[in-house]
């Protein structure tokens, strides 16, 4: 009968497929097609530029068609600082100011952001720079890389900083006013006051 026959060829093709698992060998999944890989993120702690895709900027067009809104913007940068006050005694006013400057150091404040000024005993800092000379006490100060101690006798002649630490360590308390109003006019956008509360309010008051 003719059936007979065609039996072993329906197997035998049926089975051929079946061969190449047999090998152990499983058909690799279809890798996705490769595309745009995302931005590699910047290293914790340093600021580094990070790379998606950059902001779509404004035409020359498009400024010049909005005018109005961005010209009040630019007096918000002449706004008084903020005031923050570290309840101190004055034998404890300059370490209530070293722990101030190391959380700015550590929140990610720039070293030479930051101006501390004495009113009593001079911070060792500056004692020792100025042992050096005062050409070489100021070209510290010039550089601008570091934090920058100075006695409230010598203030006035640093630069604004974007913060001023007062360490009200001693001194009188015309002094204490004088040294406040000359730190709220370095201070670029905040002024750190160590020292005794009643004492503060009191200088703060007259000389600010």
């Amino acid at each position: 009968m003719p059936l007979i026959p065609e039996e072993p060829q329906i197997h035998e093709s049926a089975q051929g497929p079946r061969a190449t698992p047999a090998s152990g060998r499983v058909a690799p999944t279809p890798r996705p097609v490769p595309g745009p890989r995302p931005a590699a993120p910047s290293r914790p702690g340093r600021p580094g530029p990070v790379r998606p895709t950059p902001p779509v900027q404004r035409t020359p067009r498009d400024a010049a068609a909005k005018p109005g809104p961005s010209g009040p913007a630019a007096p918000a940068a002449s706004t008084t600082p903020q005031i923050q006050l570290v309840p101190a005694t004055a034998a404890g006013a300059l370490d209530a100011a070293e722990e101030a400057v190391d959380l700015l150091l550590e929140s990610g404040r720039a070293p030479g952001d930051v101006l501390v000024i004495t009113t009593g005993e001079p911070h060792p800092w500056a004692a020792h720079e100025l042992s050096f000379g005062e050409a070489a006490y100021w070209a510290q100060h010039d550089a601008g890389d570091d934090v920058f101690y100075a006695d409230a006798a010598v203030a006035e002649r640093a630069a604004p900083r974007p913060v001023v630490v007062v360490a009200l360590n001693g001194g009188s308390e015309a002094a204490a006013a004088t040294a406040l109003s000359l730190a709220h006019s370095r201070a670029g956008g905040l002024l750190i006051v160590c020292g005794d509360p009643q004492r503060i309010n009191a200088a703060l008051g007259a000389g600010v």
